[in-house]
């Protein structure tokens, strides 16, 4: 059985959000069109759901700026705009996304200390999200994983996938970089293919 993972198509994440990536809403249509004409039996989007005081936002560190990076507890985080704030219009799924096919939602980043990028652990990789036993629950040994954005959410969701014990897939053309550094975005490819990841194109999917 084989599942298709929807990573980080949220409001924030697009044109006019509070982190927006570029070419974003692509990803959305072409996600669109996966859930149509493939043979996904599962479809399962990941989703951003952060408490207000969320430590990786930069207006709770007084005196700093998004980009900066500050230790927090033993752990170096990155500072960000506040976004995907649980009950926020920011945190809502894409309004063009398709939802009929979506079988689950996992919602990740929702302890106040815990950043987070993959939809299997915590950024602590300690406590599990519910992705991992609802895909074994279904049988699913198969993910193919598409999302924003390439060098984070995509990259850490697909490497915990392998570690999991699942045969994983990312949609290269199904993902976008946060940044125009396109080295980031190659580093992370590199990355997941050395795990053991396969890299494919959405048009070799039927």
């Amino acid at each position: 059985m084989k599942a298709l993972i929807l990573v980080g198509l949220q409001s924030d994440f697009l044109a006019g959000g509070a982190l927006p990536v570029p070419d974003g809403a692509s990803v959305v249509s072409l996600a669109n069109q996966l859930q149509l004409v493939t043979a996904f039996r599962f479809v399962v989007a990941t989703q951003d759901w952060h408490p207000a005081n969320h430590r990786s936002f930069a207006v709770n560190h007084p005196g700093r700026v998004p980009g900066e990076s500050v230790k927090v507890g033993k752990a170096q985080q990155v500072l960000k705009p506040v976004h995907c704030v649980q009950q926020s219009r920011g945190a809502d799924l894409a309004p063009a996304l398709l939802m009929t096919r979506v079988n689950k939602v996992i919602r990740k980043g929702t302890e106040t200390d815990i950043d987070d990028y993959s939809g299997f652990f915590d950024g602590d990789h300690v406590r599990l999200t519910g992705l991992s036993d609802y895909l074994r629950e279904k049988n699913v040994q198969k993910v193919y994983i598409m999302g924003l954005t390439t060098e984070n959410a995509v990259k850490a969701t697909a490497l915990d996938a392998i570690g999991l014990g699942f045969k994983t897939w990312v949609i290269e053309d199904g993902c976008r970089a946060a940044g125009p550094d396109s080295d980031q975005a190659r580093h992370a490819l590199e990355e997941m293919t050395n795990a053991g990841v396969t890299l494919i194109s959405s048009k070799t999917l039927d």
